[in-house]
This record gives structure tokens, C-alpha cells and sequence, in this order.
């Protein structure tokens, strides 16, 4: 939704993006788009003043990785992509063993996602959006 959100602010830039407007095409309810857009201003990626309807991009979306929309609306922590039970049986062979043995299979696989969301930016999703669009529109014209 984070990155969605950040998209159609991008692409509705002439108009007036309310949690409103926003939660219309996310199809869901404002309140849950004001709380997306509250951590994506903590975060420093868009601009919302209380009373004025509408929010602004603060930084380009070349600037902005799926990454950072990743680390802003997330809540998993540094290495707790995946969770591994806390109190497995000490007295079972695989209990004993699994948190060392799948830990760092699992902070592998967080390092690699994080890596891959740090390599594209919110303008690579929307102009591949407006791509889509482009050759959507044209097949409707052409039929």
C-alpha cells in the first residue's frame, strides 16, 4: 500500500491527493491509508499538513527505493523477517537444533529481499504503471 500510495500522489500530482481519493483506488478505508500515511511522513517520503486536505511527495520517487517504503511501513525488525519459535524442547534433537540450524538460512533470505527492494525505486514501478497503461489504452482504441 506504501508503495501504491506514494504512485498515485506521483501520477495525481495536478489534482488533490486525500486519504480519501487514495483509499478509492487502494480500495480500502481512509483511516487505514491516514496511519500508511503517518509512517511514510515519519519516514520522510511525503508531506501532510493537518487541516489541508491532500499530500505531497518529499523526495523524488527516483529517490525513493522499495526498500525505504519497505523499512517505513514495516514492522519487522533487523534480522526477524522470519520467525523461528523461542522455547522449542531442548530434551528433541530437531528442538535443540533448529533455531541454529534455519536462523541463518532466514537472515539470508531478509538480506536478499532488502537487497532486491534496494535496487528499484518507486519511479520504476509507476513508469512501468504508465507503460501498462499506455499499451492498455491502445488495445481498448484499437478493438
Amino acid at each position: 500500500m506504501g508503495i501504491h500510495i506514494l504512485t498515485l500522489i506521483k501520477i495525481n500530482q495536478n489534482g488533490v491527493s486525500s486519504s480519501e481519493f487514495i483509499a478509492g483506488s487502494v480500495n480500502t478505508n481512509p483511516v487505514v491509508i491516514r496511519k500508511i500515511m503517518g509512517m511514510l511522513k515519519q519516514a520522510g517520503l511525503v508531506k501532510v499538513r493537518p487541516g489541508i486536505a491532500g499530500a505531497e511527495l518529499a523526495k523524488d520517487l527516483s529517490d525513493i527505493t522499495l526498500l525505504d517504503v519497505y523499512k517505513a511501513v514495516n514492522v519487522v525488525q533487523d534480522k526477524e523477517l522470519f520467525s523461528i519459535h523461542e522455547n522449542p524442547n531442548p530434551e528433541c534433537p530437531v528442538g535443540r537444533n533448529i533455531q541454529n540450524t534455519i536462523g541463518p538460512i532466514f537472515e539470508i533470505a531478509q538480506t536478499t529481499l532488502e537487497k532486491a527492494l534496494g535496487n528499484v525505486t518507486v519511479e520504476d514501478v509507476e513508469r512501468d504503471i504508465m507503460e501498462k497503461e499506455k499499451r492498455n489504452s491502445k488495445m481498448l482504441h484499437n478493438e
